[in-house]
C-alpha cells in the first residue's frame, strides 16, 4: 500500500490525457521549459555582473566618537 505499481500511474496518466488534453498539456509542458530556460539566462547574466560595487568616498572609513547621552525614543 505504500508505493503506487507502474499500472496505478499508467492509470493516473490516461485520466490526465482525458481530463487535459494532449494540446493543453504540451502548451504547458513548453511554457515551462521556456520559463526554465529564461531562469537559467537570467542566473547566468547575474553571474556575468562584477560582485564588486563601485566605492564612495564614505565606505571603509571609520568615524571614532562616544556616546556621553542616550536618549529614549
Amino acid at each position: 500500500m505504500g508505493s503506487f505499481s507502474i499500472w496505478h500511474w499508467l492509470i493516473v496518466l490516461v485520466i490526465v490525457l482525458l481530463v487535459f488534453g494532449t494540446k493543453k498539456l504540451r502548451n504547458i509542458g513548453s511554457d515551462l521549459g521556456g520559463a526554465v530556460k529564461n531562469f537559467k539566462d537570467s542566473m547566468a547574466e547575474e553571474q556575468a555582473k562584477p560582485t564588486e560595487l563601485p566605492r564612495n568616498e564614505a565606505q571603509g572609513t571609520t568615524i571614532e566618537g562616544e556616546v556621553k547621552d542616550r536618549q529614549q525614543s
